[in-house]
């Protein structure tokens, strides 16, 4: 679907890179601009996942605002080598990013490429993708310009620390004094009641 004519002739224009991550819930693009707005607007976003570090501009803080939608920012540099700190980042995006209480959900970076391909790339993990998967969706979406840096962090990320943060997250939600979530380890290790006759 090519969406490239103006508003004025009813015709909404996707940001650059725009493509679905998971059908009605989470999205992936470069960083909207004004144009995008219409666009935007007809996803009914929750929230937005920011991966840039410069200031949000202020149009589209208005934006956000008039239409009740979180920005969840993450400034992470955009240069080759990802640092440590990006993998912190990575890691609290992604649990910004698998908490269904944020969707539907915008991820982006500047083009849509490196960056958002990271945070992607590792929410496929998380979902238990084949590592080769993981890397052609991020090929596909860098283009000739993939990074041999990204591919090493995305097979060396380890998105076990995520699974325990939601597990928290469920367990505060929906545990109380009177019920709580049971491990399946637990459930195999209780004793059956049996009846005697």
């Amino acid at each position: 679907m090519d969406l490239i004519l103006h508003e004025q002739e009813g015709i909404l224009v996707p940001p650059i890179n725009f493509s679905a991550v998971e059908d009605s819930c989470i999205y992936r693009s470069g960083f909207p601009q004004p144009s995008n707005f219409p666009f935007l607007q007809s996803l009914n976003l929750s929230s937005i996942i920011c991966l840039c570090p410069e200031p949000y501009p202020e149009e589209n803080l208005d934006f956000l605002r008039f239409n009740k939608v979180k920005l969840f920012q993450f400034g992470m540099d955009g240069t080759k080598e990802p640092s440590a700190m990006s993998r912190s980042a990575i890691t609290e995006a992604l649990k910004v990013l698998t908490d269904v209480r944020n969707h539907p959900v915008l991820i982006h970076c500047k083009r849509g490429k490196h960056r958002t391909g990271r945070i992607v790339g590792c929410l496929r993990k998380w979902q238990s993708w084949c590592l080769s998967s993981v890397m052609d969706e991020y090929k596909h979406f860098a283009g000739a310009k993939w990074r041999e840096t990204d591919v090493r962090f995305l097979e060396t990320y380890d998105v076990s620390c995520v699974r325990h943060c939601l597990e928290s997250i469920i367990y505060t939600y929906y545990g109380s004094t009177k019920r709580r979530l049971l491990y399946i380890e637990e459930i195999l290790q209780k004793p059956q009641l049996t009846s005697v006759l």
